[in-house]
C-alpha cells in the first residue's frame, strides 16, 4: 500500500475556472449523465486533501464544503486510507445479514459510546443519511405501534420516497416526483432571524405553536417520531432559537414520542461537539448520523436506546451494502483522527476565525442579514437592502465570483439566499483567512 502524498496546501490556479480539460469532461458528462444530477462547480478533481482539491487542469481550489460535510478528516486522510486499504485487500464484501465481521460490530461499538447519553444503546449500518432517516421512522413506528411522523418547517432529510416527504423544500428536491409516503406533519421551527414577533420572543412562541398543532391536528397519542436537525443544512443553517429543543425533547417524552436527532450534516465534530445536539444537553432516543462518518465512503448509521433499537424484529433492518466491511474500516480510521487531532476543538477554532471575519463583513455589506452557525458549520443569509427580502440574486453572484477565484462555496436555504461553509476541519489557517479574503472580494463585487 502506497502511503497517502500529501499535496500542497495553497491555492494555484493556471486555467480559468473550470478549465478546459473540465470542460472536456464535462461535455462528456451531459452526454452521459441523466441531467437530473446537476453538478454546482464543473471542475474535475483528480487528488484532494487538507483544504485543497487539486482538477485535471492543475489547479488547486480552496475547498470550503468538504464534499457537503462528508470529509470532516480532510479527504484521503492517513487512517482512513491506511485502514480501508487493509481491508479492501482482505475482504470487500460479505453480507453483513449473511456472514458478518468484526468491523460493523467495532462501529457500532464505537457510535454507542460515543453519542450523548449513558443508557444502553444499540446500532444499526446503512449506506446514506436518507436510509439511515427511513429506518429510524420504522424503528419508531415498530417501537411505539403509532404511524404519524412529525418534522419541521425547513427541514431537509433526504431525497428518497419517505424522506422528501419529511424535507419540506419543494424545488429541487421533490417537484414532479410525488404522491409521497402518508401520515407526515410538518410544524414550525424557531427561525430566529425571521420569527415575526423578534429573537426573543421565538424559542416559546414556536415550541407553543408547534405543540399545539400536534395536539389539534394529530393527536400527541398518534405520533411515532418527532425528527429534526439541530442545525438544519439544507434549510440555511438555521439553529433553533434556545429553549425550542429542549421544549420538544420534553413534550416528546411526555407523550411517549421517539425523538429524533438527525445528525448527518451536523454529526462528527463538524459543530464543536462530536454532536450538535450536546450544545443544550439533549440526549436523543435515536440519532441517525452518515457523511462525515466515514472520511468520503458511503456509511449512515441510526444509534439509539436499546429498547427502542431493538423492537424491530429480526430480519426487519438491513440492506445488502450496509455496514460494507471498506466503509466500516474508513470510519473507524475517521473516528481515530477526529479523536487524536482533536477535531471539535478544530472545529471550534474554525468557527472563531470565521465568525469574527464575517461579521465585520456584514458592518460593510448591508447585504448581509445574518451571519450564524456553531464550529465549523457556518452561513450567512444574504438580504435586499433595508429589509430581510431574500436575495438569492446575490446569494448566486457571489457564489459564482468565489468559484472563478478558485474558492468552493455552496448555497443552502429554503429561499436559496444563504451561502454555507463547510470547511475540512483539518484546513490549515492560512487558507482559512485566504478563502474569506477571496469572499470579501466576491462581496464588493455585487
Amino acid at each position: 500500500m502506497s502511503a497517502v502524498t500529501p499535496l500542497p496546501q495553497e491555492r494555484r490556479l493556471v486555467t480559468a475556472i473550470p478549465g478546459p480539460k473540465s470542460q472536456e469532461l464535462q461535455a462528456r458528462k451531459l452526454g452521459a449523465v441523466a441531467a437530473g444530477v446537476g453538478t454546482t462547480l464543473p471542475v474535475y478533481v483528480t487528488r484532494a486533501n487538507g483544504g485543497v482539491l487539486e482538477d485535471v487542469d492543475g489547479n488547486s481550489l480552496i475547498d470550503f464544503g468538504s464534499g457537503i460535510a462528508v470529509t470532516n478528516v480532510g479527504n484521503s486522510a492517513e487512517a482512513v486510507v491506511a485502514k480501508a486499504s487493509e481491508q479492501l485487500a482482505a475482504f470487500t464484501h460479505t453480507c453483513f445479514m449473511v456472514t458478518p465481521y468484526e468491523g460493523y460490530v467495532a462501529v457500532a461499538e464505537q457510535l454507542n459510546e460515543l453519542t450523548p447519553g449513558d443508557h444502553d444503546k444499540r446500532t444499526a449500518l446503512f449506506n446514506s443519511g436518507a436510509e439511515a432517516v427511513e429506518n429510524a421512522v420504522k424503528i419508531a413506528r415498530a417501537y411505539t405501534k403509532r404511524t404519524a411522523v412529525v418534522v419541521f418547517d425547513h427541514g431537509y432529510h433526504g431525497r428518497t420516497n419517505l424522506t422528501m416527504g419529511l424535507t419540506a423544500k419543494n424545488m429541487p428536491y421533490k417537484q414532479g416526483f410525488g404522491p409521497f409516503a402518508p401520515e407526515i406533519y410538518r410544524v414550525p421551527v424557531a427561525y430566529p432571524y425571521r420569527w415575526l414577533t423578534g429573537a426573543e420572543n421565538c424559542a416559546a412562541e414556536a415550541a407553543a405553536q408547534a405543540i399545539d398543532i400536534i395536539n389539534k391536528q394529530i393527536g400527541a397519542e398518534n405520533v411515532a417520531a418527532i425528527i429534526i436537525e439541530p442545525i438544519q443544512g439544507e434549510g440555511g443553517f438555521i439553529e433553533p432559537a434556545k429553549g425550542f429543543l429542549p421544549a420538544i425533547v420534553e413534550y416528546a417524552k411526555a407523550n411517549g414520542i421517539v425523538f429524533v436527532a438527525d445528525e448527518i450534516q451536523t454529526g462528527f465534530c463538524r459543530t464543536g461537539q462530536w454532536f450538535a445536539c450536546e450544545d443544550e444537553g439533549i440526549v436523543p432516543d435515536l440519532i441517525t448520523t452518515a457523511k462525515g462518518i466515514a472520511g468520503g465512503l458511503p456509511l449512515a448509521a441510526v444509534t439509539g436506546r436499546a429498547e427502542i433499537m431493538d423492537a424491530a424484529h429480526a430480519g426487519g433492518l438491513g440492506g445488502t451494502y450496509g455496514g460494507n466491511p471498506v466503509a466500516c474500516a474508513a470510519a473507524l480510521g475517521a473516528i481515530e483522527t477526529m479523536k487524536e487531532q482533536d477535531l471539535a476543538g478544530k472545529a471550534q477554532r474554525i468557527g472563531e476565525v470565521m465568525l469574527g471575519r464575517l461579521r465585520s463583513l456584514q458592518e460593510k455589506f448591508d447585504i448581509i442579514g445574518e451571519v450564524r452557525g456553531r464550529g465549523a458549520m457556518i452561513a450567512v443569509e444574504l438580504v435586499k437592502p433595508g429589509g430581510k427580502e431574500p436575495n438569492a440574486e446575490a446569494t448566486a453572484a457571489i457564489a459564482k465570483a468565489c468559484h472563478a477565484e478558485g474558492l468552493v462555496v455552496l448555497t443552502a436555504g429554503t429561499y436559496g439566499n444563504v451561502l454555507r461553509f463547510l470547511p475540512p476541519l483539518v484546513m490549515p489557517e492560512h487558507l482559512l483567512l485566504e478563502g474569506l479574503d477571496i469572499l470579501e472580494g466576491a462581496f464588493a463585487t455585487v
